[in-house]
């Protein structure tokens, strides 16, 4: 029988592991549960005089942190409005908008540069323009070699929405970045600390919009950052994710964990499965592509489509690893003449455009080439 996401919340709640890493589809109710987690923390706490203090005990990342913040759209100065809250009051008036600004670029590789005016809760985002120079009567205006003569100015823009959605989060990270170093060093602290009750820090998917260079950064510093939260602090992470390289990366940083597989039952119920290792059977699907092309071999019927499912292969095992592109896998062939080759194969028998290329079976050298492949990843990638 399954479980409400409420009965869910509270089972996550009376765990002692300092962190639960939970995966689960797009759909599943992974935001739904972090606003039951939140409503089960205030609901605990009616009884306190102190309704701020409720709030400063659990924070939270997830698709209604994006409502903090909405656009001014105005044409020739848009800007992002901040709601007020105390989380991110604190972090502006403790000048921490440089650290901001630092995590947006490692996280997104952009160089949109943020300006943060606290007073009035707005952040414009300023870029570069490069134009030609006009004079008073909008004349061109040219170098004594006749080249033009160029301007640089700067324009305020709205960025795109997964460079917001990057944005907001690099403010959360570098929020929860102070706030545990704060929490790890109550000596240099005030007593009177807005957040010294603070318990419970829930995330969900910060990986929306991220390519996996970036979302893999993104997963090793923030294990690196839980990891240095000091025993003493007692603060609990829920961390869920749809994605499996980022659940993989989180679950080979953390230590003190509790790993889950949440689904939605026909009845619309959940059920929460303890998952024990980071090749769960929810993320086998490589090991069944390898299955299928060993059969292939061993029964001596490979065929064209075969390529294909090598390079998803190949695909999925560099994106897990963390490489660049599947093709460096290859690097581990006995010759860079091979390995060449063999990406050429590869990239050609898995695309088809030409009627030349509609044969099915392929010759008696193809089928080795398949062979190679599949050993190269037995041999060095620990299949």
């Amino acid at each position: 029988m399954g479980q409400t996401l409420e009965q869910i919340a509270g089972q996550l709640k009376e765990s002692n592991k300092k962190v639960q890493l939970i995966y689960a589809f797009n759909g599943t109710g992974k935001t739904r549960l972090s606003c039951e987690f939140k409503n089960l923390i205030e609901s605990e706490l009616e009884a306190a005089e102190d309704q701020e203090e409720q709030q400063r005990k659990f924070l939270y990342y997830n698709a209604f942190t994006e409502d903090l913040f909405y656009w001014d759209n105005d044409l020739d100065d848009p800007k992002l409005q901040i709601q007020p809250n105390d989380f991110i009051s604190w972090i502006l008036e403790e000048g921490y908008d440089g650290d901001i600004i630092h995590n947006f670029e490692k996280f997104s590789g952009s160089r949109i540069k943020p300006v943060f005016d606290a007073a009035n809760n707005t952040i414009s985002f300023g870029t570069s323009v490069v134009s030609q120079m006009r004079g008073e009567e909008g004349e061109l205006i040219y170098n004594d070699d006749e080249s033009p003569l160029m301007v640089e100015s700067s324009k305020n823009i709205k960025i795109s929405k997964g460079e917001e959605s990057n944005f907001i989060w690099s403010i959360f990270y570098t929020l929860l970045e102070k706030l545990i170093f704060r929490l790890n060093n109550p000596e240099e602290d005030d007593p009177q600390f807005l957040f010294n009750q603070l318990e419970y820090v829930f995330i969900d998917d910060p990986v929306s919009s991220l390519d996996e260079n970036h979302l893999i950064e993104l997963a090793v510093k923030l294990a690196s950052l839980i990891k240095s939260t000091k025993p003493e602090v007692n603060l609990k992470f829920i961390l869920t994710t749809h994605s499996p390289l980022f659940y993989n990366v989180l679950f080979n940083e953390l230590k003190n964990k509790e790993c889950y597989f949440m689904q939605v039952n026909e009845d619309r119920s959940f059920t929460l499965t303890q998952a024990f290792s980071d090749s769960d059977k929810r993320f086998s699907y490589h090991l069944y592509l390898k299955k299928n092309l060993e059969q292939a071999v061993a029964e001596d019927k490979v065929e064209k489509y075969h390529f294909m499912l090598m390079r998803n292969l190949y695909e999925k095992t560099a994106s897990f690893l963390g490489y660049p592109s599947w093709s460096d896998l290859l690097k581990t062939l006995q010759s860079e003449e091979e390995a060449t080759l063999l990406k050429r194969k590869m990239h050609f028998n898995s695309h088809s455009s030409l009627s030349t290329e509609e044969v099915q079976e392929p010759d008696d050298n193809a089928k080795q080439n398949i062979v190679t492949l599949l050993d190269n990843l037995k041999d060095h990638y620990s299949y």
